[in-house]
């Protein structure tokens, strides 16, 4: 927080990174043909979860069994945030320790009208849509 950077700056720092997540992702997906526009989107979705949340992700899964359809409805399944603590109304409880005591918390960003993570799910319908319209 705080931290400010020069919009050349911030590209180069992107783009070092792209490029590193860029050689991971092509080597999980042996074999597997994309579109340009399907392979944009992945990436994409690999800079904002990383390369470990892609790994076991439902959309890789599907890309290595030739679904293509079902792996577009796997950006679908990315629509939550979590907390160590709840942040307030919405939040549930999504982990417990052996007690039984909360330790995790989470929203569900695709609940209608929040104001917690609208974003989140708006860019994942956006990004389930494109992908379906390259299935056509």
């Amino acid at each position: 927080m705080g931290d400010t950077t020069t919009p050349v700056r911030a590209l180069i720092k992107a783009h070092a990174h792209i490029t590193k997540d860029e050689a991971a992702f092509r080597a999980s997906l042996p074999g597997v043909l994309l579109h340009q526009g399907e392979y944009d989107l992945y990436l994409d979705w690999v800079y904002q979860y990383g390369m470990g949340a892609w790994r076991t992700s439902t959309m890789r899964r599907e890309l290595l069994a030739g679904n293509y359809k079902p792996a577009c409805d796997g950006l679908l399944d990315y629509r939550k945030l979590t907390s160590p603590r709840q942040e307030g109304p919405g939040w549930v409880i999504s982990k417990r320790d052996a007690q039984g005591k909360p330790t995790r918390w989470e929203f569900d960003c695709s609940t209608p009208g929040n104001r917690v993570c609208r974003g989140v799910w708006t860019r994942q319908l956006e990004r389930n849509k494109k992908c379906m319209e390259l299935q056509q």
